[in-house]
């Protein structure tokens, strides 16, 4: 039987971190040898992804603007619909914000390993320089070079500017709109070709780095990974929890109603972790719950393609746990850029492959709050436990929505028992 790639990447984090830490243990004499060899070795294989971020973030976000503007002039429910979810997209990101910080206070990181952690990093960017003023961070975030801003990793400047050239190509006549449009979307699946490269040596790379991080850190990187995973999972089933009162309170479907009508899709979101195979069970639980057949056909596929519910939560749960890991201090300001980037990203990657959208969606929210990424390899080898909680929210949050959105379209009684 034929392994996953995420099967694969997760067997070599295991493989790598058992090694190392049994040979730190022992401590034979050529183990320093060993990691001098095997960390150029995840250097290389991380720039090798750190490459792709700026060309692919830009064309994400500037197919994506063209076609959510397309999208929204179609019809009043369909503007209706991506009004709601920016404003539901960025109430979670905020969420995610405080509860993430909360559970760190109530459980830090074990002060051993993200001592460990840090020296085995070896990174030099651990620390967010003061925050400016508002006037001179208004100033920075327009970018009098955009070239220079992409070369020097600037995301947010990076980011407005993809946005503003994104609505200027909506306004272009048809033929130039779609030559653009073709154009970024041409550059996107370049990228994903390149990434796929990339992923297809991941075991190697993800091998190296948990190898160089087992021989330094010791056991203790054990405790630091299950700390994380506990912290995406607590973090996601709390937000998970949030949509049923939500749901209750702004629409006449009894909490009961909703609930049984939602599991089984959230059964078939479990075993497939695609909110896309699981859209003909949520069609069915919107019929469970009395939703106009119109609302669901128009409303449902768009909140599938667009919608992400737990993306924003999940991602800046992985940026303020490297945070914290590198002992980054992140002011007001920083948490605000953290909520705008991740709105757009979850916005953007729609359709991306789990692995590719972890790393394009995560690194640029990390680049625009000071954040190293060194940690972001590691966490994505164990992403397959979270992603099931994420799916799972997704799916409960698109049949939500559609649900709010159905307003006095739906009928409870009415509904197939």
């Amino acid at each position: 039987m034929r392994l996953s790639s995420s099967a694969r990447i997760l067997l070599a984090l295991v493989a790598g971190l058992a090694i190392g830490i049994s040979l730190s243990g022992a401590n034979p004499a050529w183990l320093p040898r060993s990691i001098a060899i095997a960390e150029p070795i995840g250097a290389l294989w991380l720039d090798a992804l750190r490459m792709t971020i700026v060309p692919l973030v830009f064309s994400l976000l500037v197919t994506g603007i063209a076609s959510t503007a397309a999208t929204a002039s179609a019809g009043g429910l369909a503007a209706r619909s991506l009004l709601l979810f920016v404003v539901v997209l960025l109430c979670a990101a905020v969420f995610g914000q405080l509860a993430v910080e909360g559970f760190l206070a109530l459980w830090p990181i074990p002060a051993n390993a993200a001592e460990a952690l840090r020296a085995s990093m070896a990174t030099s960017d651990t620390v967010v320089p003061p925050v400016a003023a508002l006037s001179e961070w208004l100033g920075a975030i327009i970018p009098t070079n955009p070239v220079k801003a992409a070369a020097d990793g600037e995301m947010l400047p990076l980011v407005l500017f993809a946005l503003l050239f994104g609505f200027a190509i909506t306004r272009l006549a048809q033929v130039q709109m779609t030559v653009l449009i073709n154009f970024f979307e041409a550059v996107v699946e370049a990228m994903m070709v390149i990434v796929h490269w990339v992923i297809l040596v991941a075991p190697i790379g993800v091998f190296a780095l948990a190898y160089v991080v087992g021989a330094r850190v010791g056991i203790s990187i054990a405790g630091a990974l299950a700390h994380y995973l506990v912290l995406l999972v607590v973090v996601q089933v709390l937000l998970i929890a949030l949509i049923y009162p939500a749901v209750m309170l702004a629409t006449r479907v009894p909490l009961g109603v909703f609930a049984r009508a939602v599991a089984p899709a959230q059964a078939v979101a479990t075993s497939t972790q695609s909110s896309l195979a699981s859209l003909p069970a949520m069609v069915e639980s919107t019929r469970q719950i009395g939703i106009a057949p119109h609302v669901t056909a128009m409303v449902l596929p768009l909140a599938v393609s667009v919608f992400r519910f737990t993306s924003p939560v999940a991602n800046l749960a992985v940026v303020l746990y490297s945070a914290s890991l590198f002992g980054v201090e992140l002011g007001l300001m920083h948490y605000a850029i953290g909520a705008v980037i991740a709105l757009l990203m979850s916005l953007a990657s729609v359709g991306l492959p789990g692995q590719v959208s972890f790393f394009a969606s995560i690194a640029p929210i990390c680049l625009a709050m000071g954040v190293p990424v060194g940690m972001l390899p590691l966490l994505l080898a164990v992403e397959s436990i979270p992603d099931i909680f994420r799916t799972i929210g997704n799916v409960t949050a698109d049949v939500a929505i559609t649900t709010v959105l159905a307003g006095d379209e739906v009928d409870p009684e009415g509904s197939a028992s």
